[in-house]
């Protein structure tokens, strides 16, 4: 089958191969939209694209488990904190929320609940349900009723520090001094700008003779984000509270119950909340808003909806980016027409060709637009777009747009069709599509390899990003220099850079742009990064499929890079128990397996992994907080329970630091056989594994 037209594809239609590419091409394309929105506030395509994107992401996940990618949109929330600000590290990650797009994804939600919580179908399910404001996430750490620190929300695990200028906002009270305030509570929120501010703002910016900013949320992140924090005290900033990180005693046991709180201790909340007992009562708020949306003093772009009750939020947990116990229910794409003035081809760390729509500039719900990728070759070739046509784009709050059909009635006669290039536009080599088994992939890459200056140079940005070891100083305009210099050819070459520039005849501070002291600040950020943790280490050396969230996987699994490796160069070296070992994980599929497998057996990256433990430390993987009866037992779950849903079991037992898996094998620590149990349970009694029951496995469960 060609591959032309995958995206038209339902999901139920998909093979498995076809599924595997397309998810290549979506983690990459959602992480560039993350950096670009939470990281520089300048968006490239549109929300309503991105949401479409996670949402098919999502549910080829759904339908092929066994492919999920572990540099997979589904594991990753946001993006790196940006420089120029100081870190902190969130006590309690700050996740992302799963969205709904219409009225069936929230039937389908609450019926989520129940069957992962195994009500019965006439138990209310009470949800908070509160509009989304379309603003910057904060969250505000007190101690003793005193604010102490504030943080953006970065990648969710690290956000910046603007504590001195979140002070400014005079909604949030410096010091709360109700009797049931909590010795620490992290109150999180979004810190928003209102429409009559924003308007007087961008007059006073035009009378000043700056740029007008494009909408309320660009302007209130741009606020929030100055390094001088008096910008920030002149600009009107508010705040919404709605929920909560680190807290040392919650005085309630409900989400409605917390609003109140907050509220009594004078931290805003949105007046327009309301608690629902009916997914109808539900759908009609989300469409109340809709119809008051234009009226509101403030952006949104949709409704939350929450569990009420904090017991059953606990219980449901959270996915590997989202709780399960809410979802974002986003209202539709905004529209608009523009002209392709151009399609440019970049070219990716992978060697993926990437064809971009330069769009003639337009705006779109407040938004000026300028870029939209098209995915592919095969996506050109759907859409049948040309270089002069005239496109319909869509967005719906801040993400890059999305190029939705070519009004070919409108096209001029002569417009030639867009040749995708067979050749790299950066060295010349020649470019192929991926094969996906015996199938041709959506991808194509430049086989230039390490000889490509955009592969490498993009390979050495990876390497240097914030979420792998995360050098201040090296972007992507530092990083370029140094390559087109010939100070840094490959990784280890980073870690040298002080020695190269000072035996050179030019040393790197007398180039312009670079001072005696960004040289030392550079060469200290160098040096700070010598000791970096095995997740971080993993993930940065760039190996294909290995995301964040799997390389902590691996992480956690080998617990130090020499294990790693060695399981690894045995399995490059065909060793069957290594890549039983590797698959017995849940999760790694033969992908992944195969990919790492390549890298391993690959003797330039051997060298590469050999020249780097000569510059820096691994240090061990953090392991899961606490010591449980089961932590680090592999753990698999089989048959039917009936206390507990099985994934609120293995969401339980990953919880208390055990290792889940997807089938019975010689490694397996505890199978948990309900009834129904069948060759996964007779397979463990061949081998003589431990076999409990339900009533055991609560047992374990309750007393962690």
């Amino acid at each position: 089958m060609s591959m032309a037209g995958l995206r038209d594809i339902p999901v139920e239609d998909l093979t498995a191969e076809d599924a595997a590419s397309e998810l290549e091409a979506l983690a990459r394309e959602i992480a560039g939209h993350d950096k670009r929105y939470y990281q520089k506030d300048a968006p490239s395509v549109s929300d309503a694209e991105y949401d479409a994107l996670r949402q098919r992401n999502s549910a080829i996940e759904g339908r092929f488990p066994e492919l999920i990618r572990e540099d997979s949109p589904s594991g990753r929330v946001g993006a790196a904190p940006a420089a120029g600000f100081g870190k902190i590290r969130h006590a309690v990650p700050m996740l992302s929320l799963s969205n709904a797009f219409d009225d069936a994804d929230v039937r389908d939600f609450v019926e989520r609940v129940r069957r992962f919580l195994s009500l019965s179908g006439d138990e209310v399910v009470e949800i908070l349900a509160e509009p989304k404001i379309d603003g910057l996430s904060l969250s505000v750490r007190y101690e003793k009723g005193e604010l102490v620190q504030a943080a953006t929300r970065g990648d969710g695990r690290e956000g910046e520090d603007v504590t001195a200028n979140v002070r400014t906002i005079k909604e949030l009270p410096n010091r709360l001094t109700a009797p049931n305030v909590p010795d620490i509570i992290e109150i999180r929120g979004e810190v928003y700008m209102a429409k009559p501010d924003f308007r007087a703002l961008n007059e006073r910016q035009v009378a000043a003779g700056k740029p007008p900013f494009a909408n309320p949320r660009n302007a209130a992140a741009g606020s929030l984000r100055q390094l001088d924090a008096s910008i920030t005290a002149q600009r009107p900033l508010k705040f919404f509270g709605y929920a909560w990180g680190e807290v040392t005693a919650l005085p309630a046991d409900r989400q409605s119950g917390m609003m109140a709180v907050m509220r009594e201790w004078g931290i805003p909340t949105n007046p327009r909340t309301r608690l629902c007992r009916t997914v109808e009562e539900i759908i009609a708020h989300y469409h109340d808003l809709a119809a008051r949306r234009a009226d509101l003093d403030y952006d949104i772009d949709g409704d939350v909806y929450k569990v009420d009750r904090l017991d059953w939020q606990a219980r449901l947990g959270q996915v590997s980016r989202s709780p399960r116990w809410a979802i974002a229910h986003k209202f539709p794409a905004e529209q608009a027409e523009t002209r392709v003035n151009a399609i440019d081809i970049q070219v990716g760390r992978t060697g993926a060709l990437t064809p971009v729509a330069k769009l003639e500039p337009v705006t779109v719900g407040g938004v000026v637009v300028s870029n939209a990728t098209l995915h592919n070759e095969d996506e050109i070739r759907r859409l049948d777009v040309r270089v002069g046509d005239i496109v319909t784009i869509q967005r719906a709050g801040d993400v890059i747009p999305q190029v939705v059909a070519v009004l070919t009635e409108r096209r001029q006669e002569d417009l030639p069709e867009f040749v995708f290039p067979r050749t790299c536009p950066i060295c010349g080599s020649h470019a192929e599509r991926d094969m996906v088994g015996d199938r041709e992939g959506a991808v194509t890459r430049c086989t230039g390899g390490l000889i490509c200056p955009a592969q490498a140079v993009e390979r050495l940005r990876h390497f240097v990003s914030r979420d792998a070891f995360d050098i201040e100083g090296l972007g992507e305009k530092q990083v370029r220099f140094l390559w087109d210099k010939g100070f840094i050819k490959g990784p280890g070459d980073i870690f040298r850079l002080k020695d190269k520039s000072e035996k050179s005849l030019t040393p790197l501070q007398n180039f312009d742009g670079w001072g005696a002291t960004s040289v030392r600040n550079l060469y200290a950020a160098i040096d700070a990064r010598r000791e970096v943790g095995l997740e971080r280490f993993l993930y940065a050396l760039g190996i294909r499929h290995i995301g964040q969230e799997l390389a902590r996987l691996l992480a956690r699994r080998y617990g130090e890079l020499p294990a790693f490796r060695a399981a690894m160069e045995a399995l490059a070296g065909g060793d069957e128990e290594a890549r039983e070992t590797l698959l017995d994980i849940d999760g790694i599929g033969e992908r992944i397996a195969d990919a790492l497998a390549g890298f391993f057996g690959e003797a330039h990256n051997i060298q590469i992994l050999d020249d780097l433990m000569g510059q820096v430390t691994v240090l061990p993987a953090d392991q899961p907080s606490g010591n449980t009866s089961i932590s680090g037992l592999t753990s698999v779950f089989t048959g039917t329970l009936e206390r507990m849903s099985r994934s609120e079991a293995k969401a339980r037992a990953e919880a208390m630091g055990a290792k889940v898996s997807g089938s019975v094998s010689a490694k397996t620590d505890i199978v948990v056989a309900g009834p129904g149990a069948g060759s996964k349970l007779t397979k463990a009694q061949g081998l003589g594994l431990k076999v409990i029951d339900e009533d055991a496995w609560m047992e374990i469960a309750q007393g962690s």
